[in-house]
This record gives structure tokens, C-alpha cells and sequence, in this order.
């Protein structure tokens, strides 16, 4: 993962845009969990969304570090 991406001459942080691709990515799944009924396994929701949410953004963060 680098610093920073200029997108039109402007700086952004790359974990802000990871952010924002993890929050689709994560509204895409509990839609797909909410259609396929997993939910009714779980006690909590939002801790689900909450823990799926984390989950993207890291391996999200994994897949674009510095390659060694």
C-alpha cells in the first residue's frame, strides 16, 4: 500500500479509498447474506457487519501492500 493517489491533481490517502471500496464491497455482501438468509443464523447484525467491514478492508489493505 502506497501513501498517497493523485486523482486530479489531488492527494488522497490510499486507506481512505480502501475505506470507500471496502464500505461497497461490504454492502454488496450483506445484501447477498440478507437474499441467501444467513442472517437468521446470527444473534447480532450489525457486530456481523461490523466484523465483515474490518475483514475487507484489511484483506483489501494485504492485497495492495509493497511487494517484497
Amino acid at each position: 500500500m502506497t501513501g498517497e493517489i493523485s486523482i486530479g491533481g489531488v492527494y488522497l490517502p490510499t486507506i481512505l479509498l480502501l475505506t470507500v471500496a471496502a464500505l461497497l464491497l461490504t454492502g454488496l455482501l450483506t445484501r447477498l447474506f440478507a437474499f441467501v438468509g444467513i442472517y437468521r443464523l446470527v444473534a447480532y447484525r450489525p457486530l456481523v457487519d461490523l466484523a465483515l467491514f474490518i475483514l475487507i478492508l484489511g484483506l483489501l489493505a494485504l492485497l495492495t501492500g509493497p511487494s517484497a
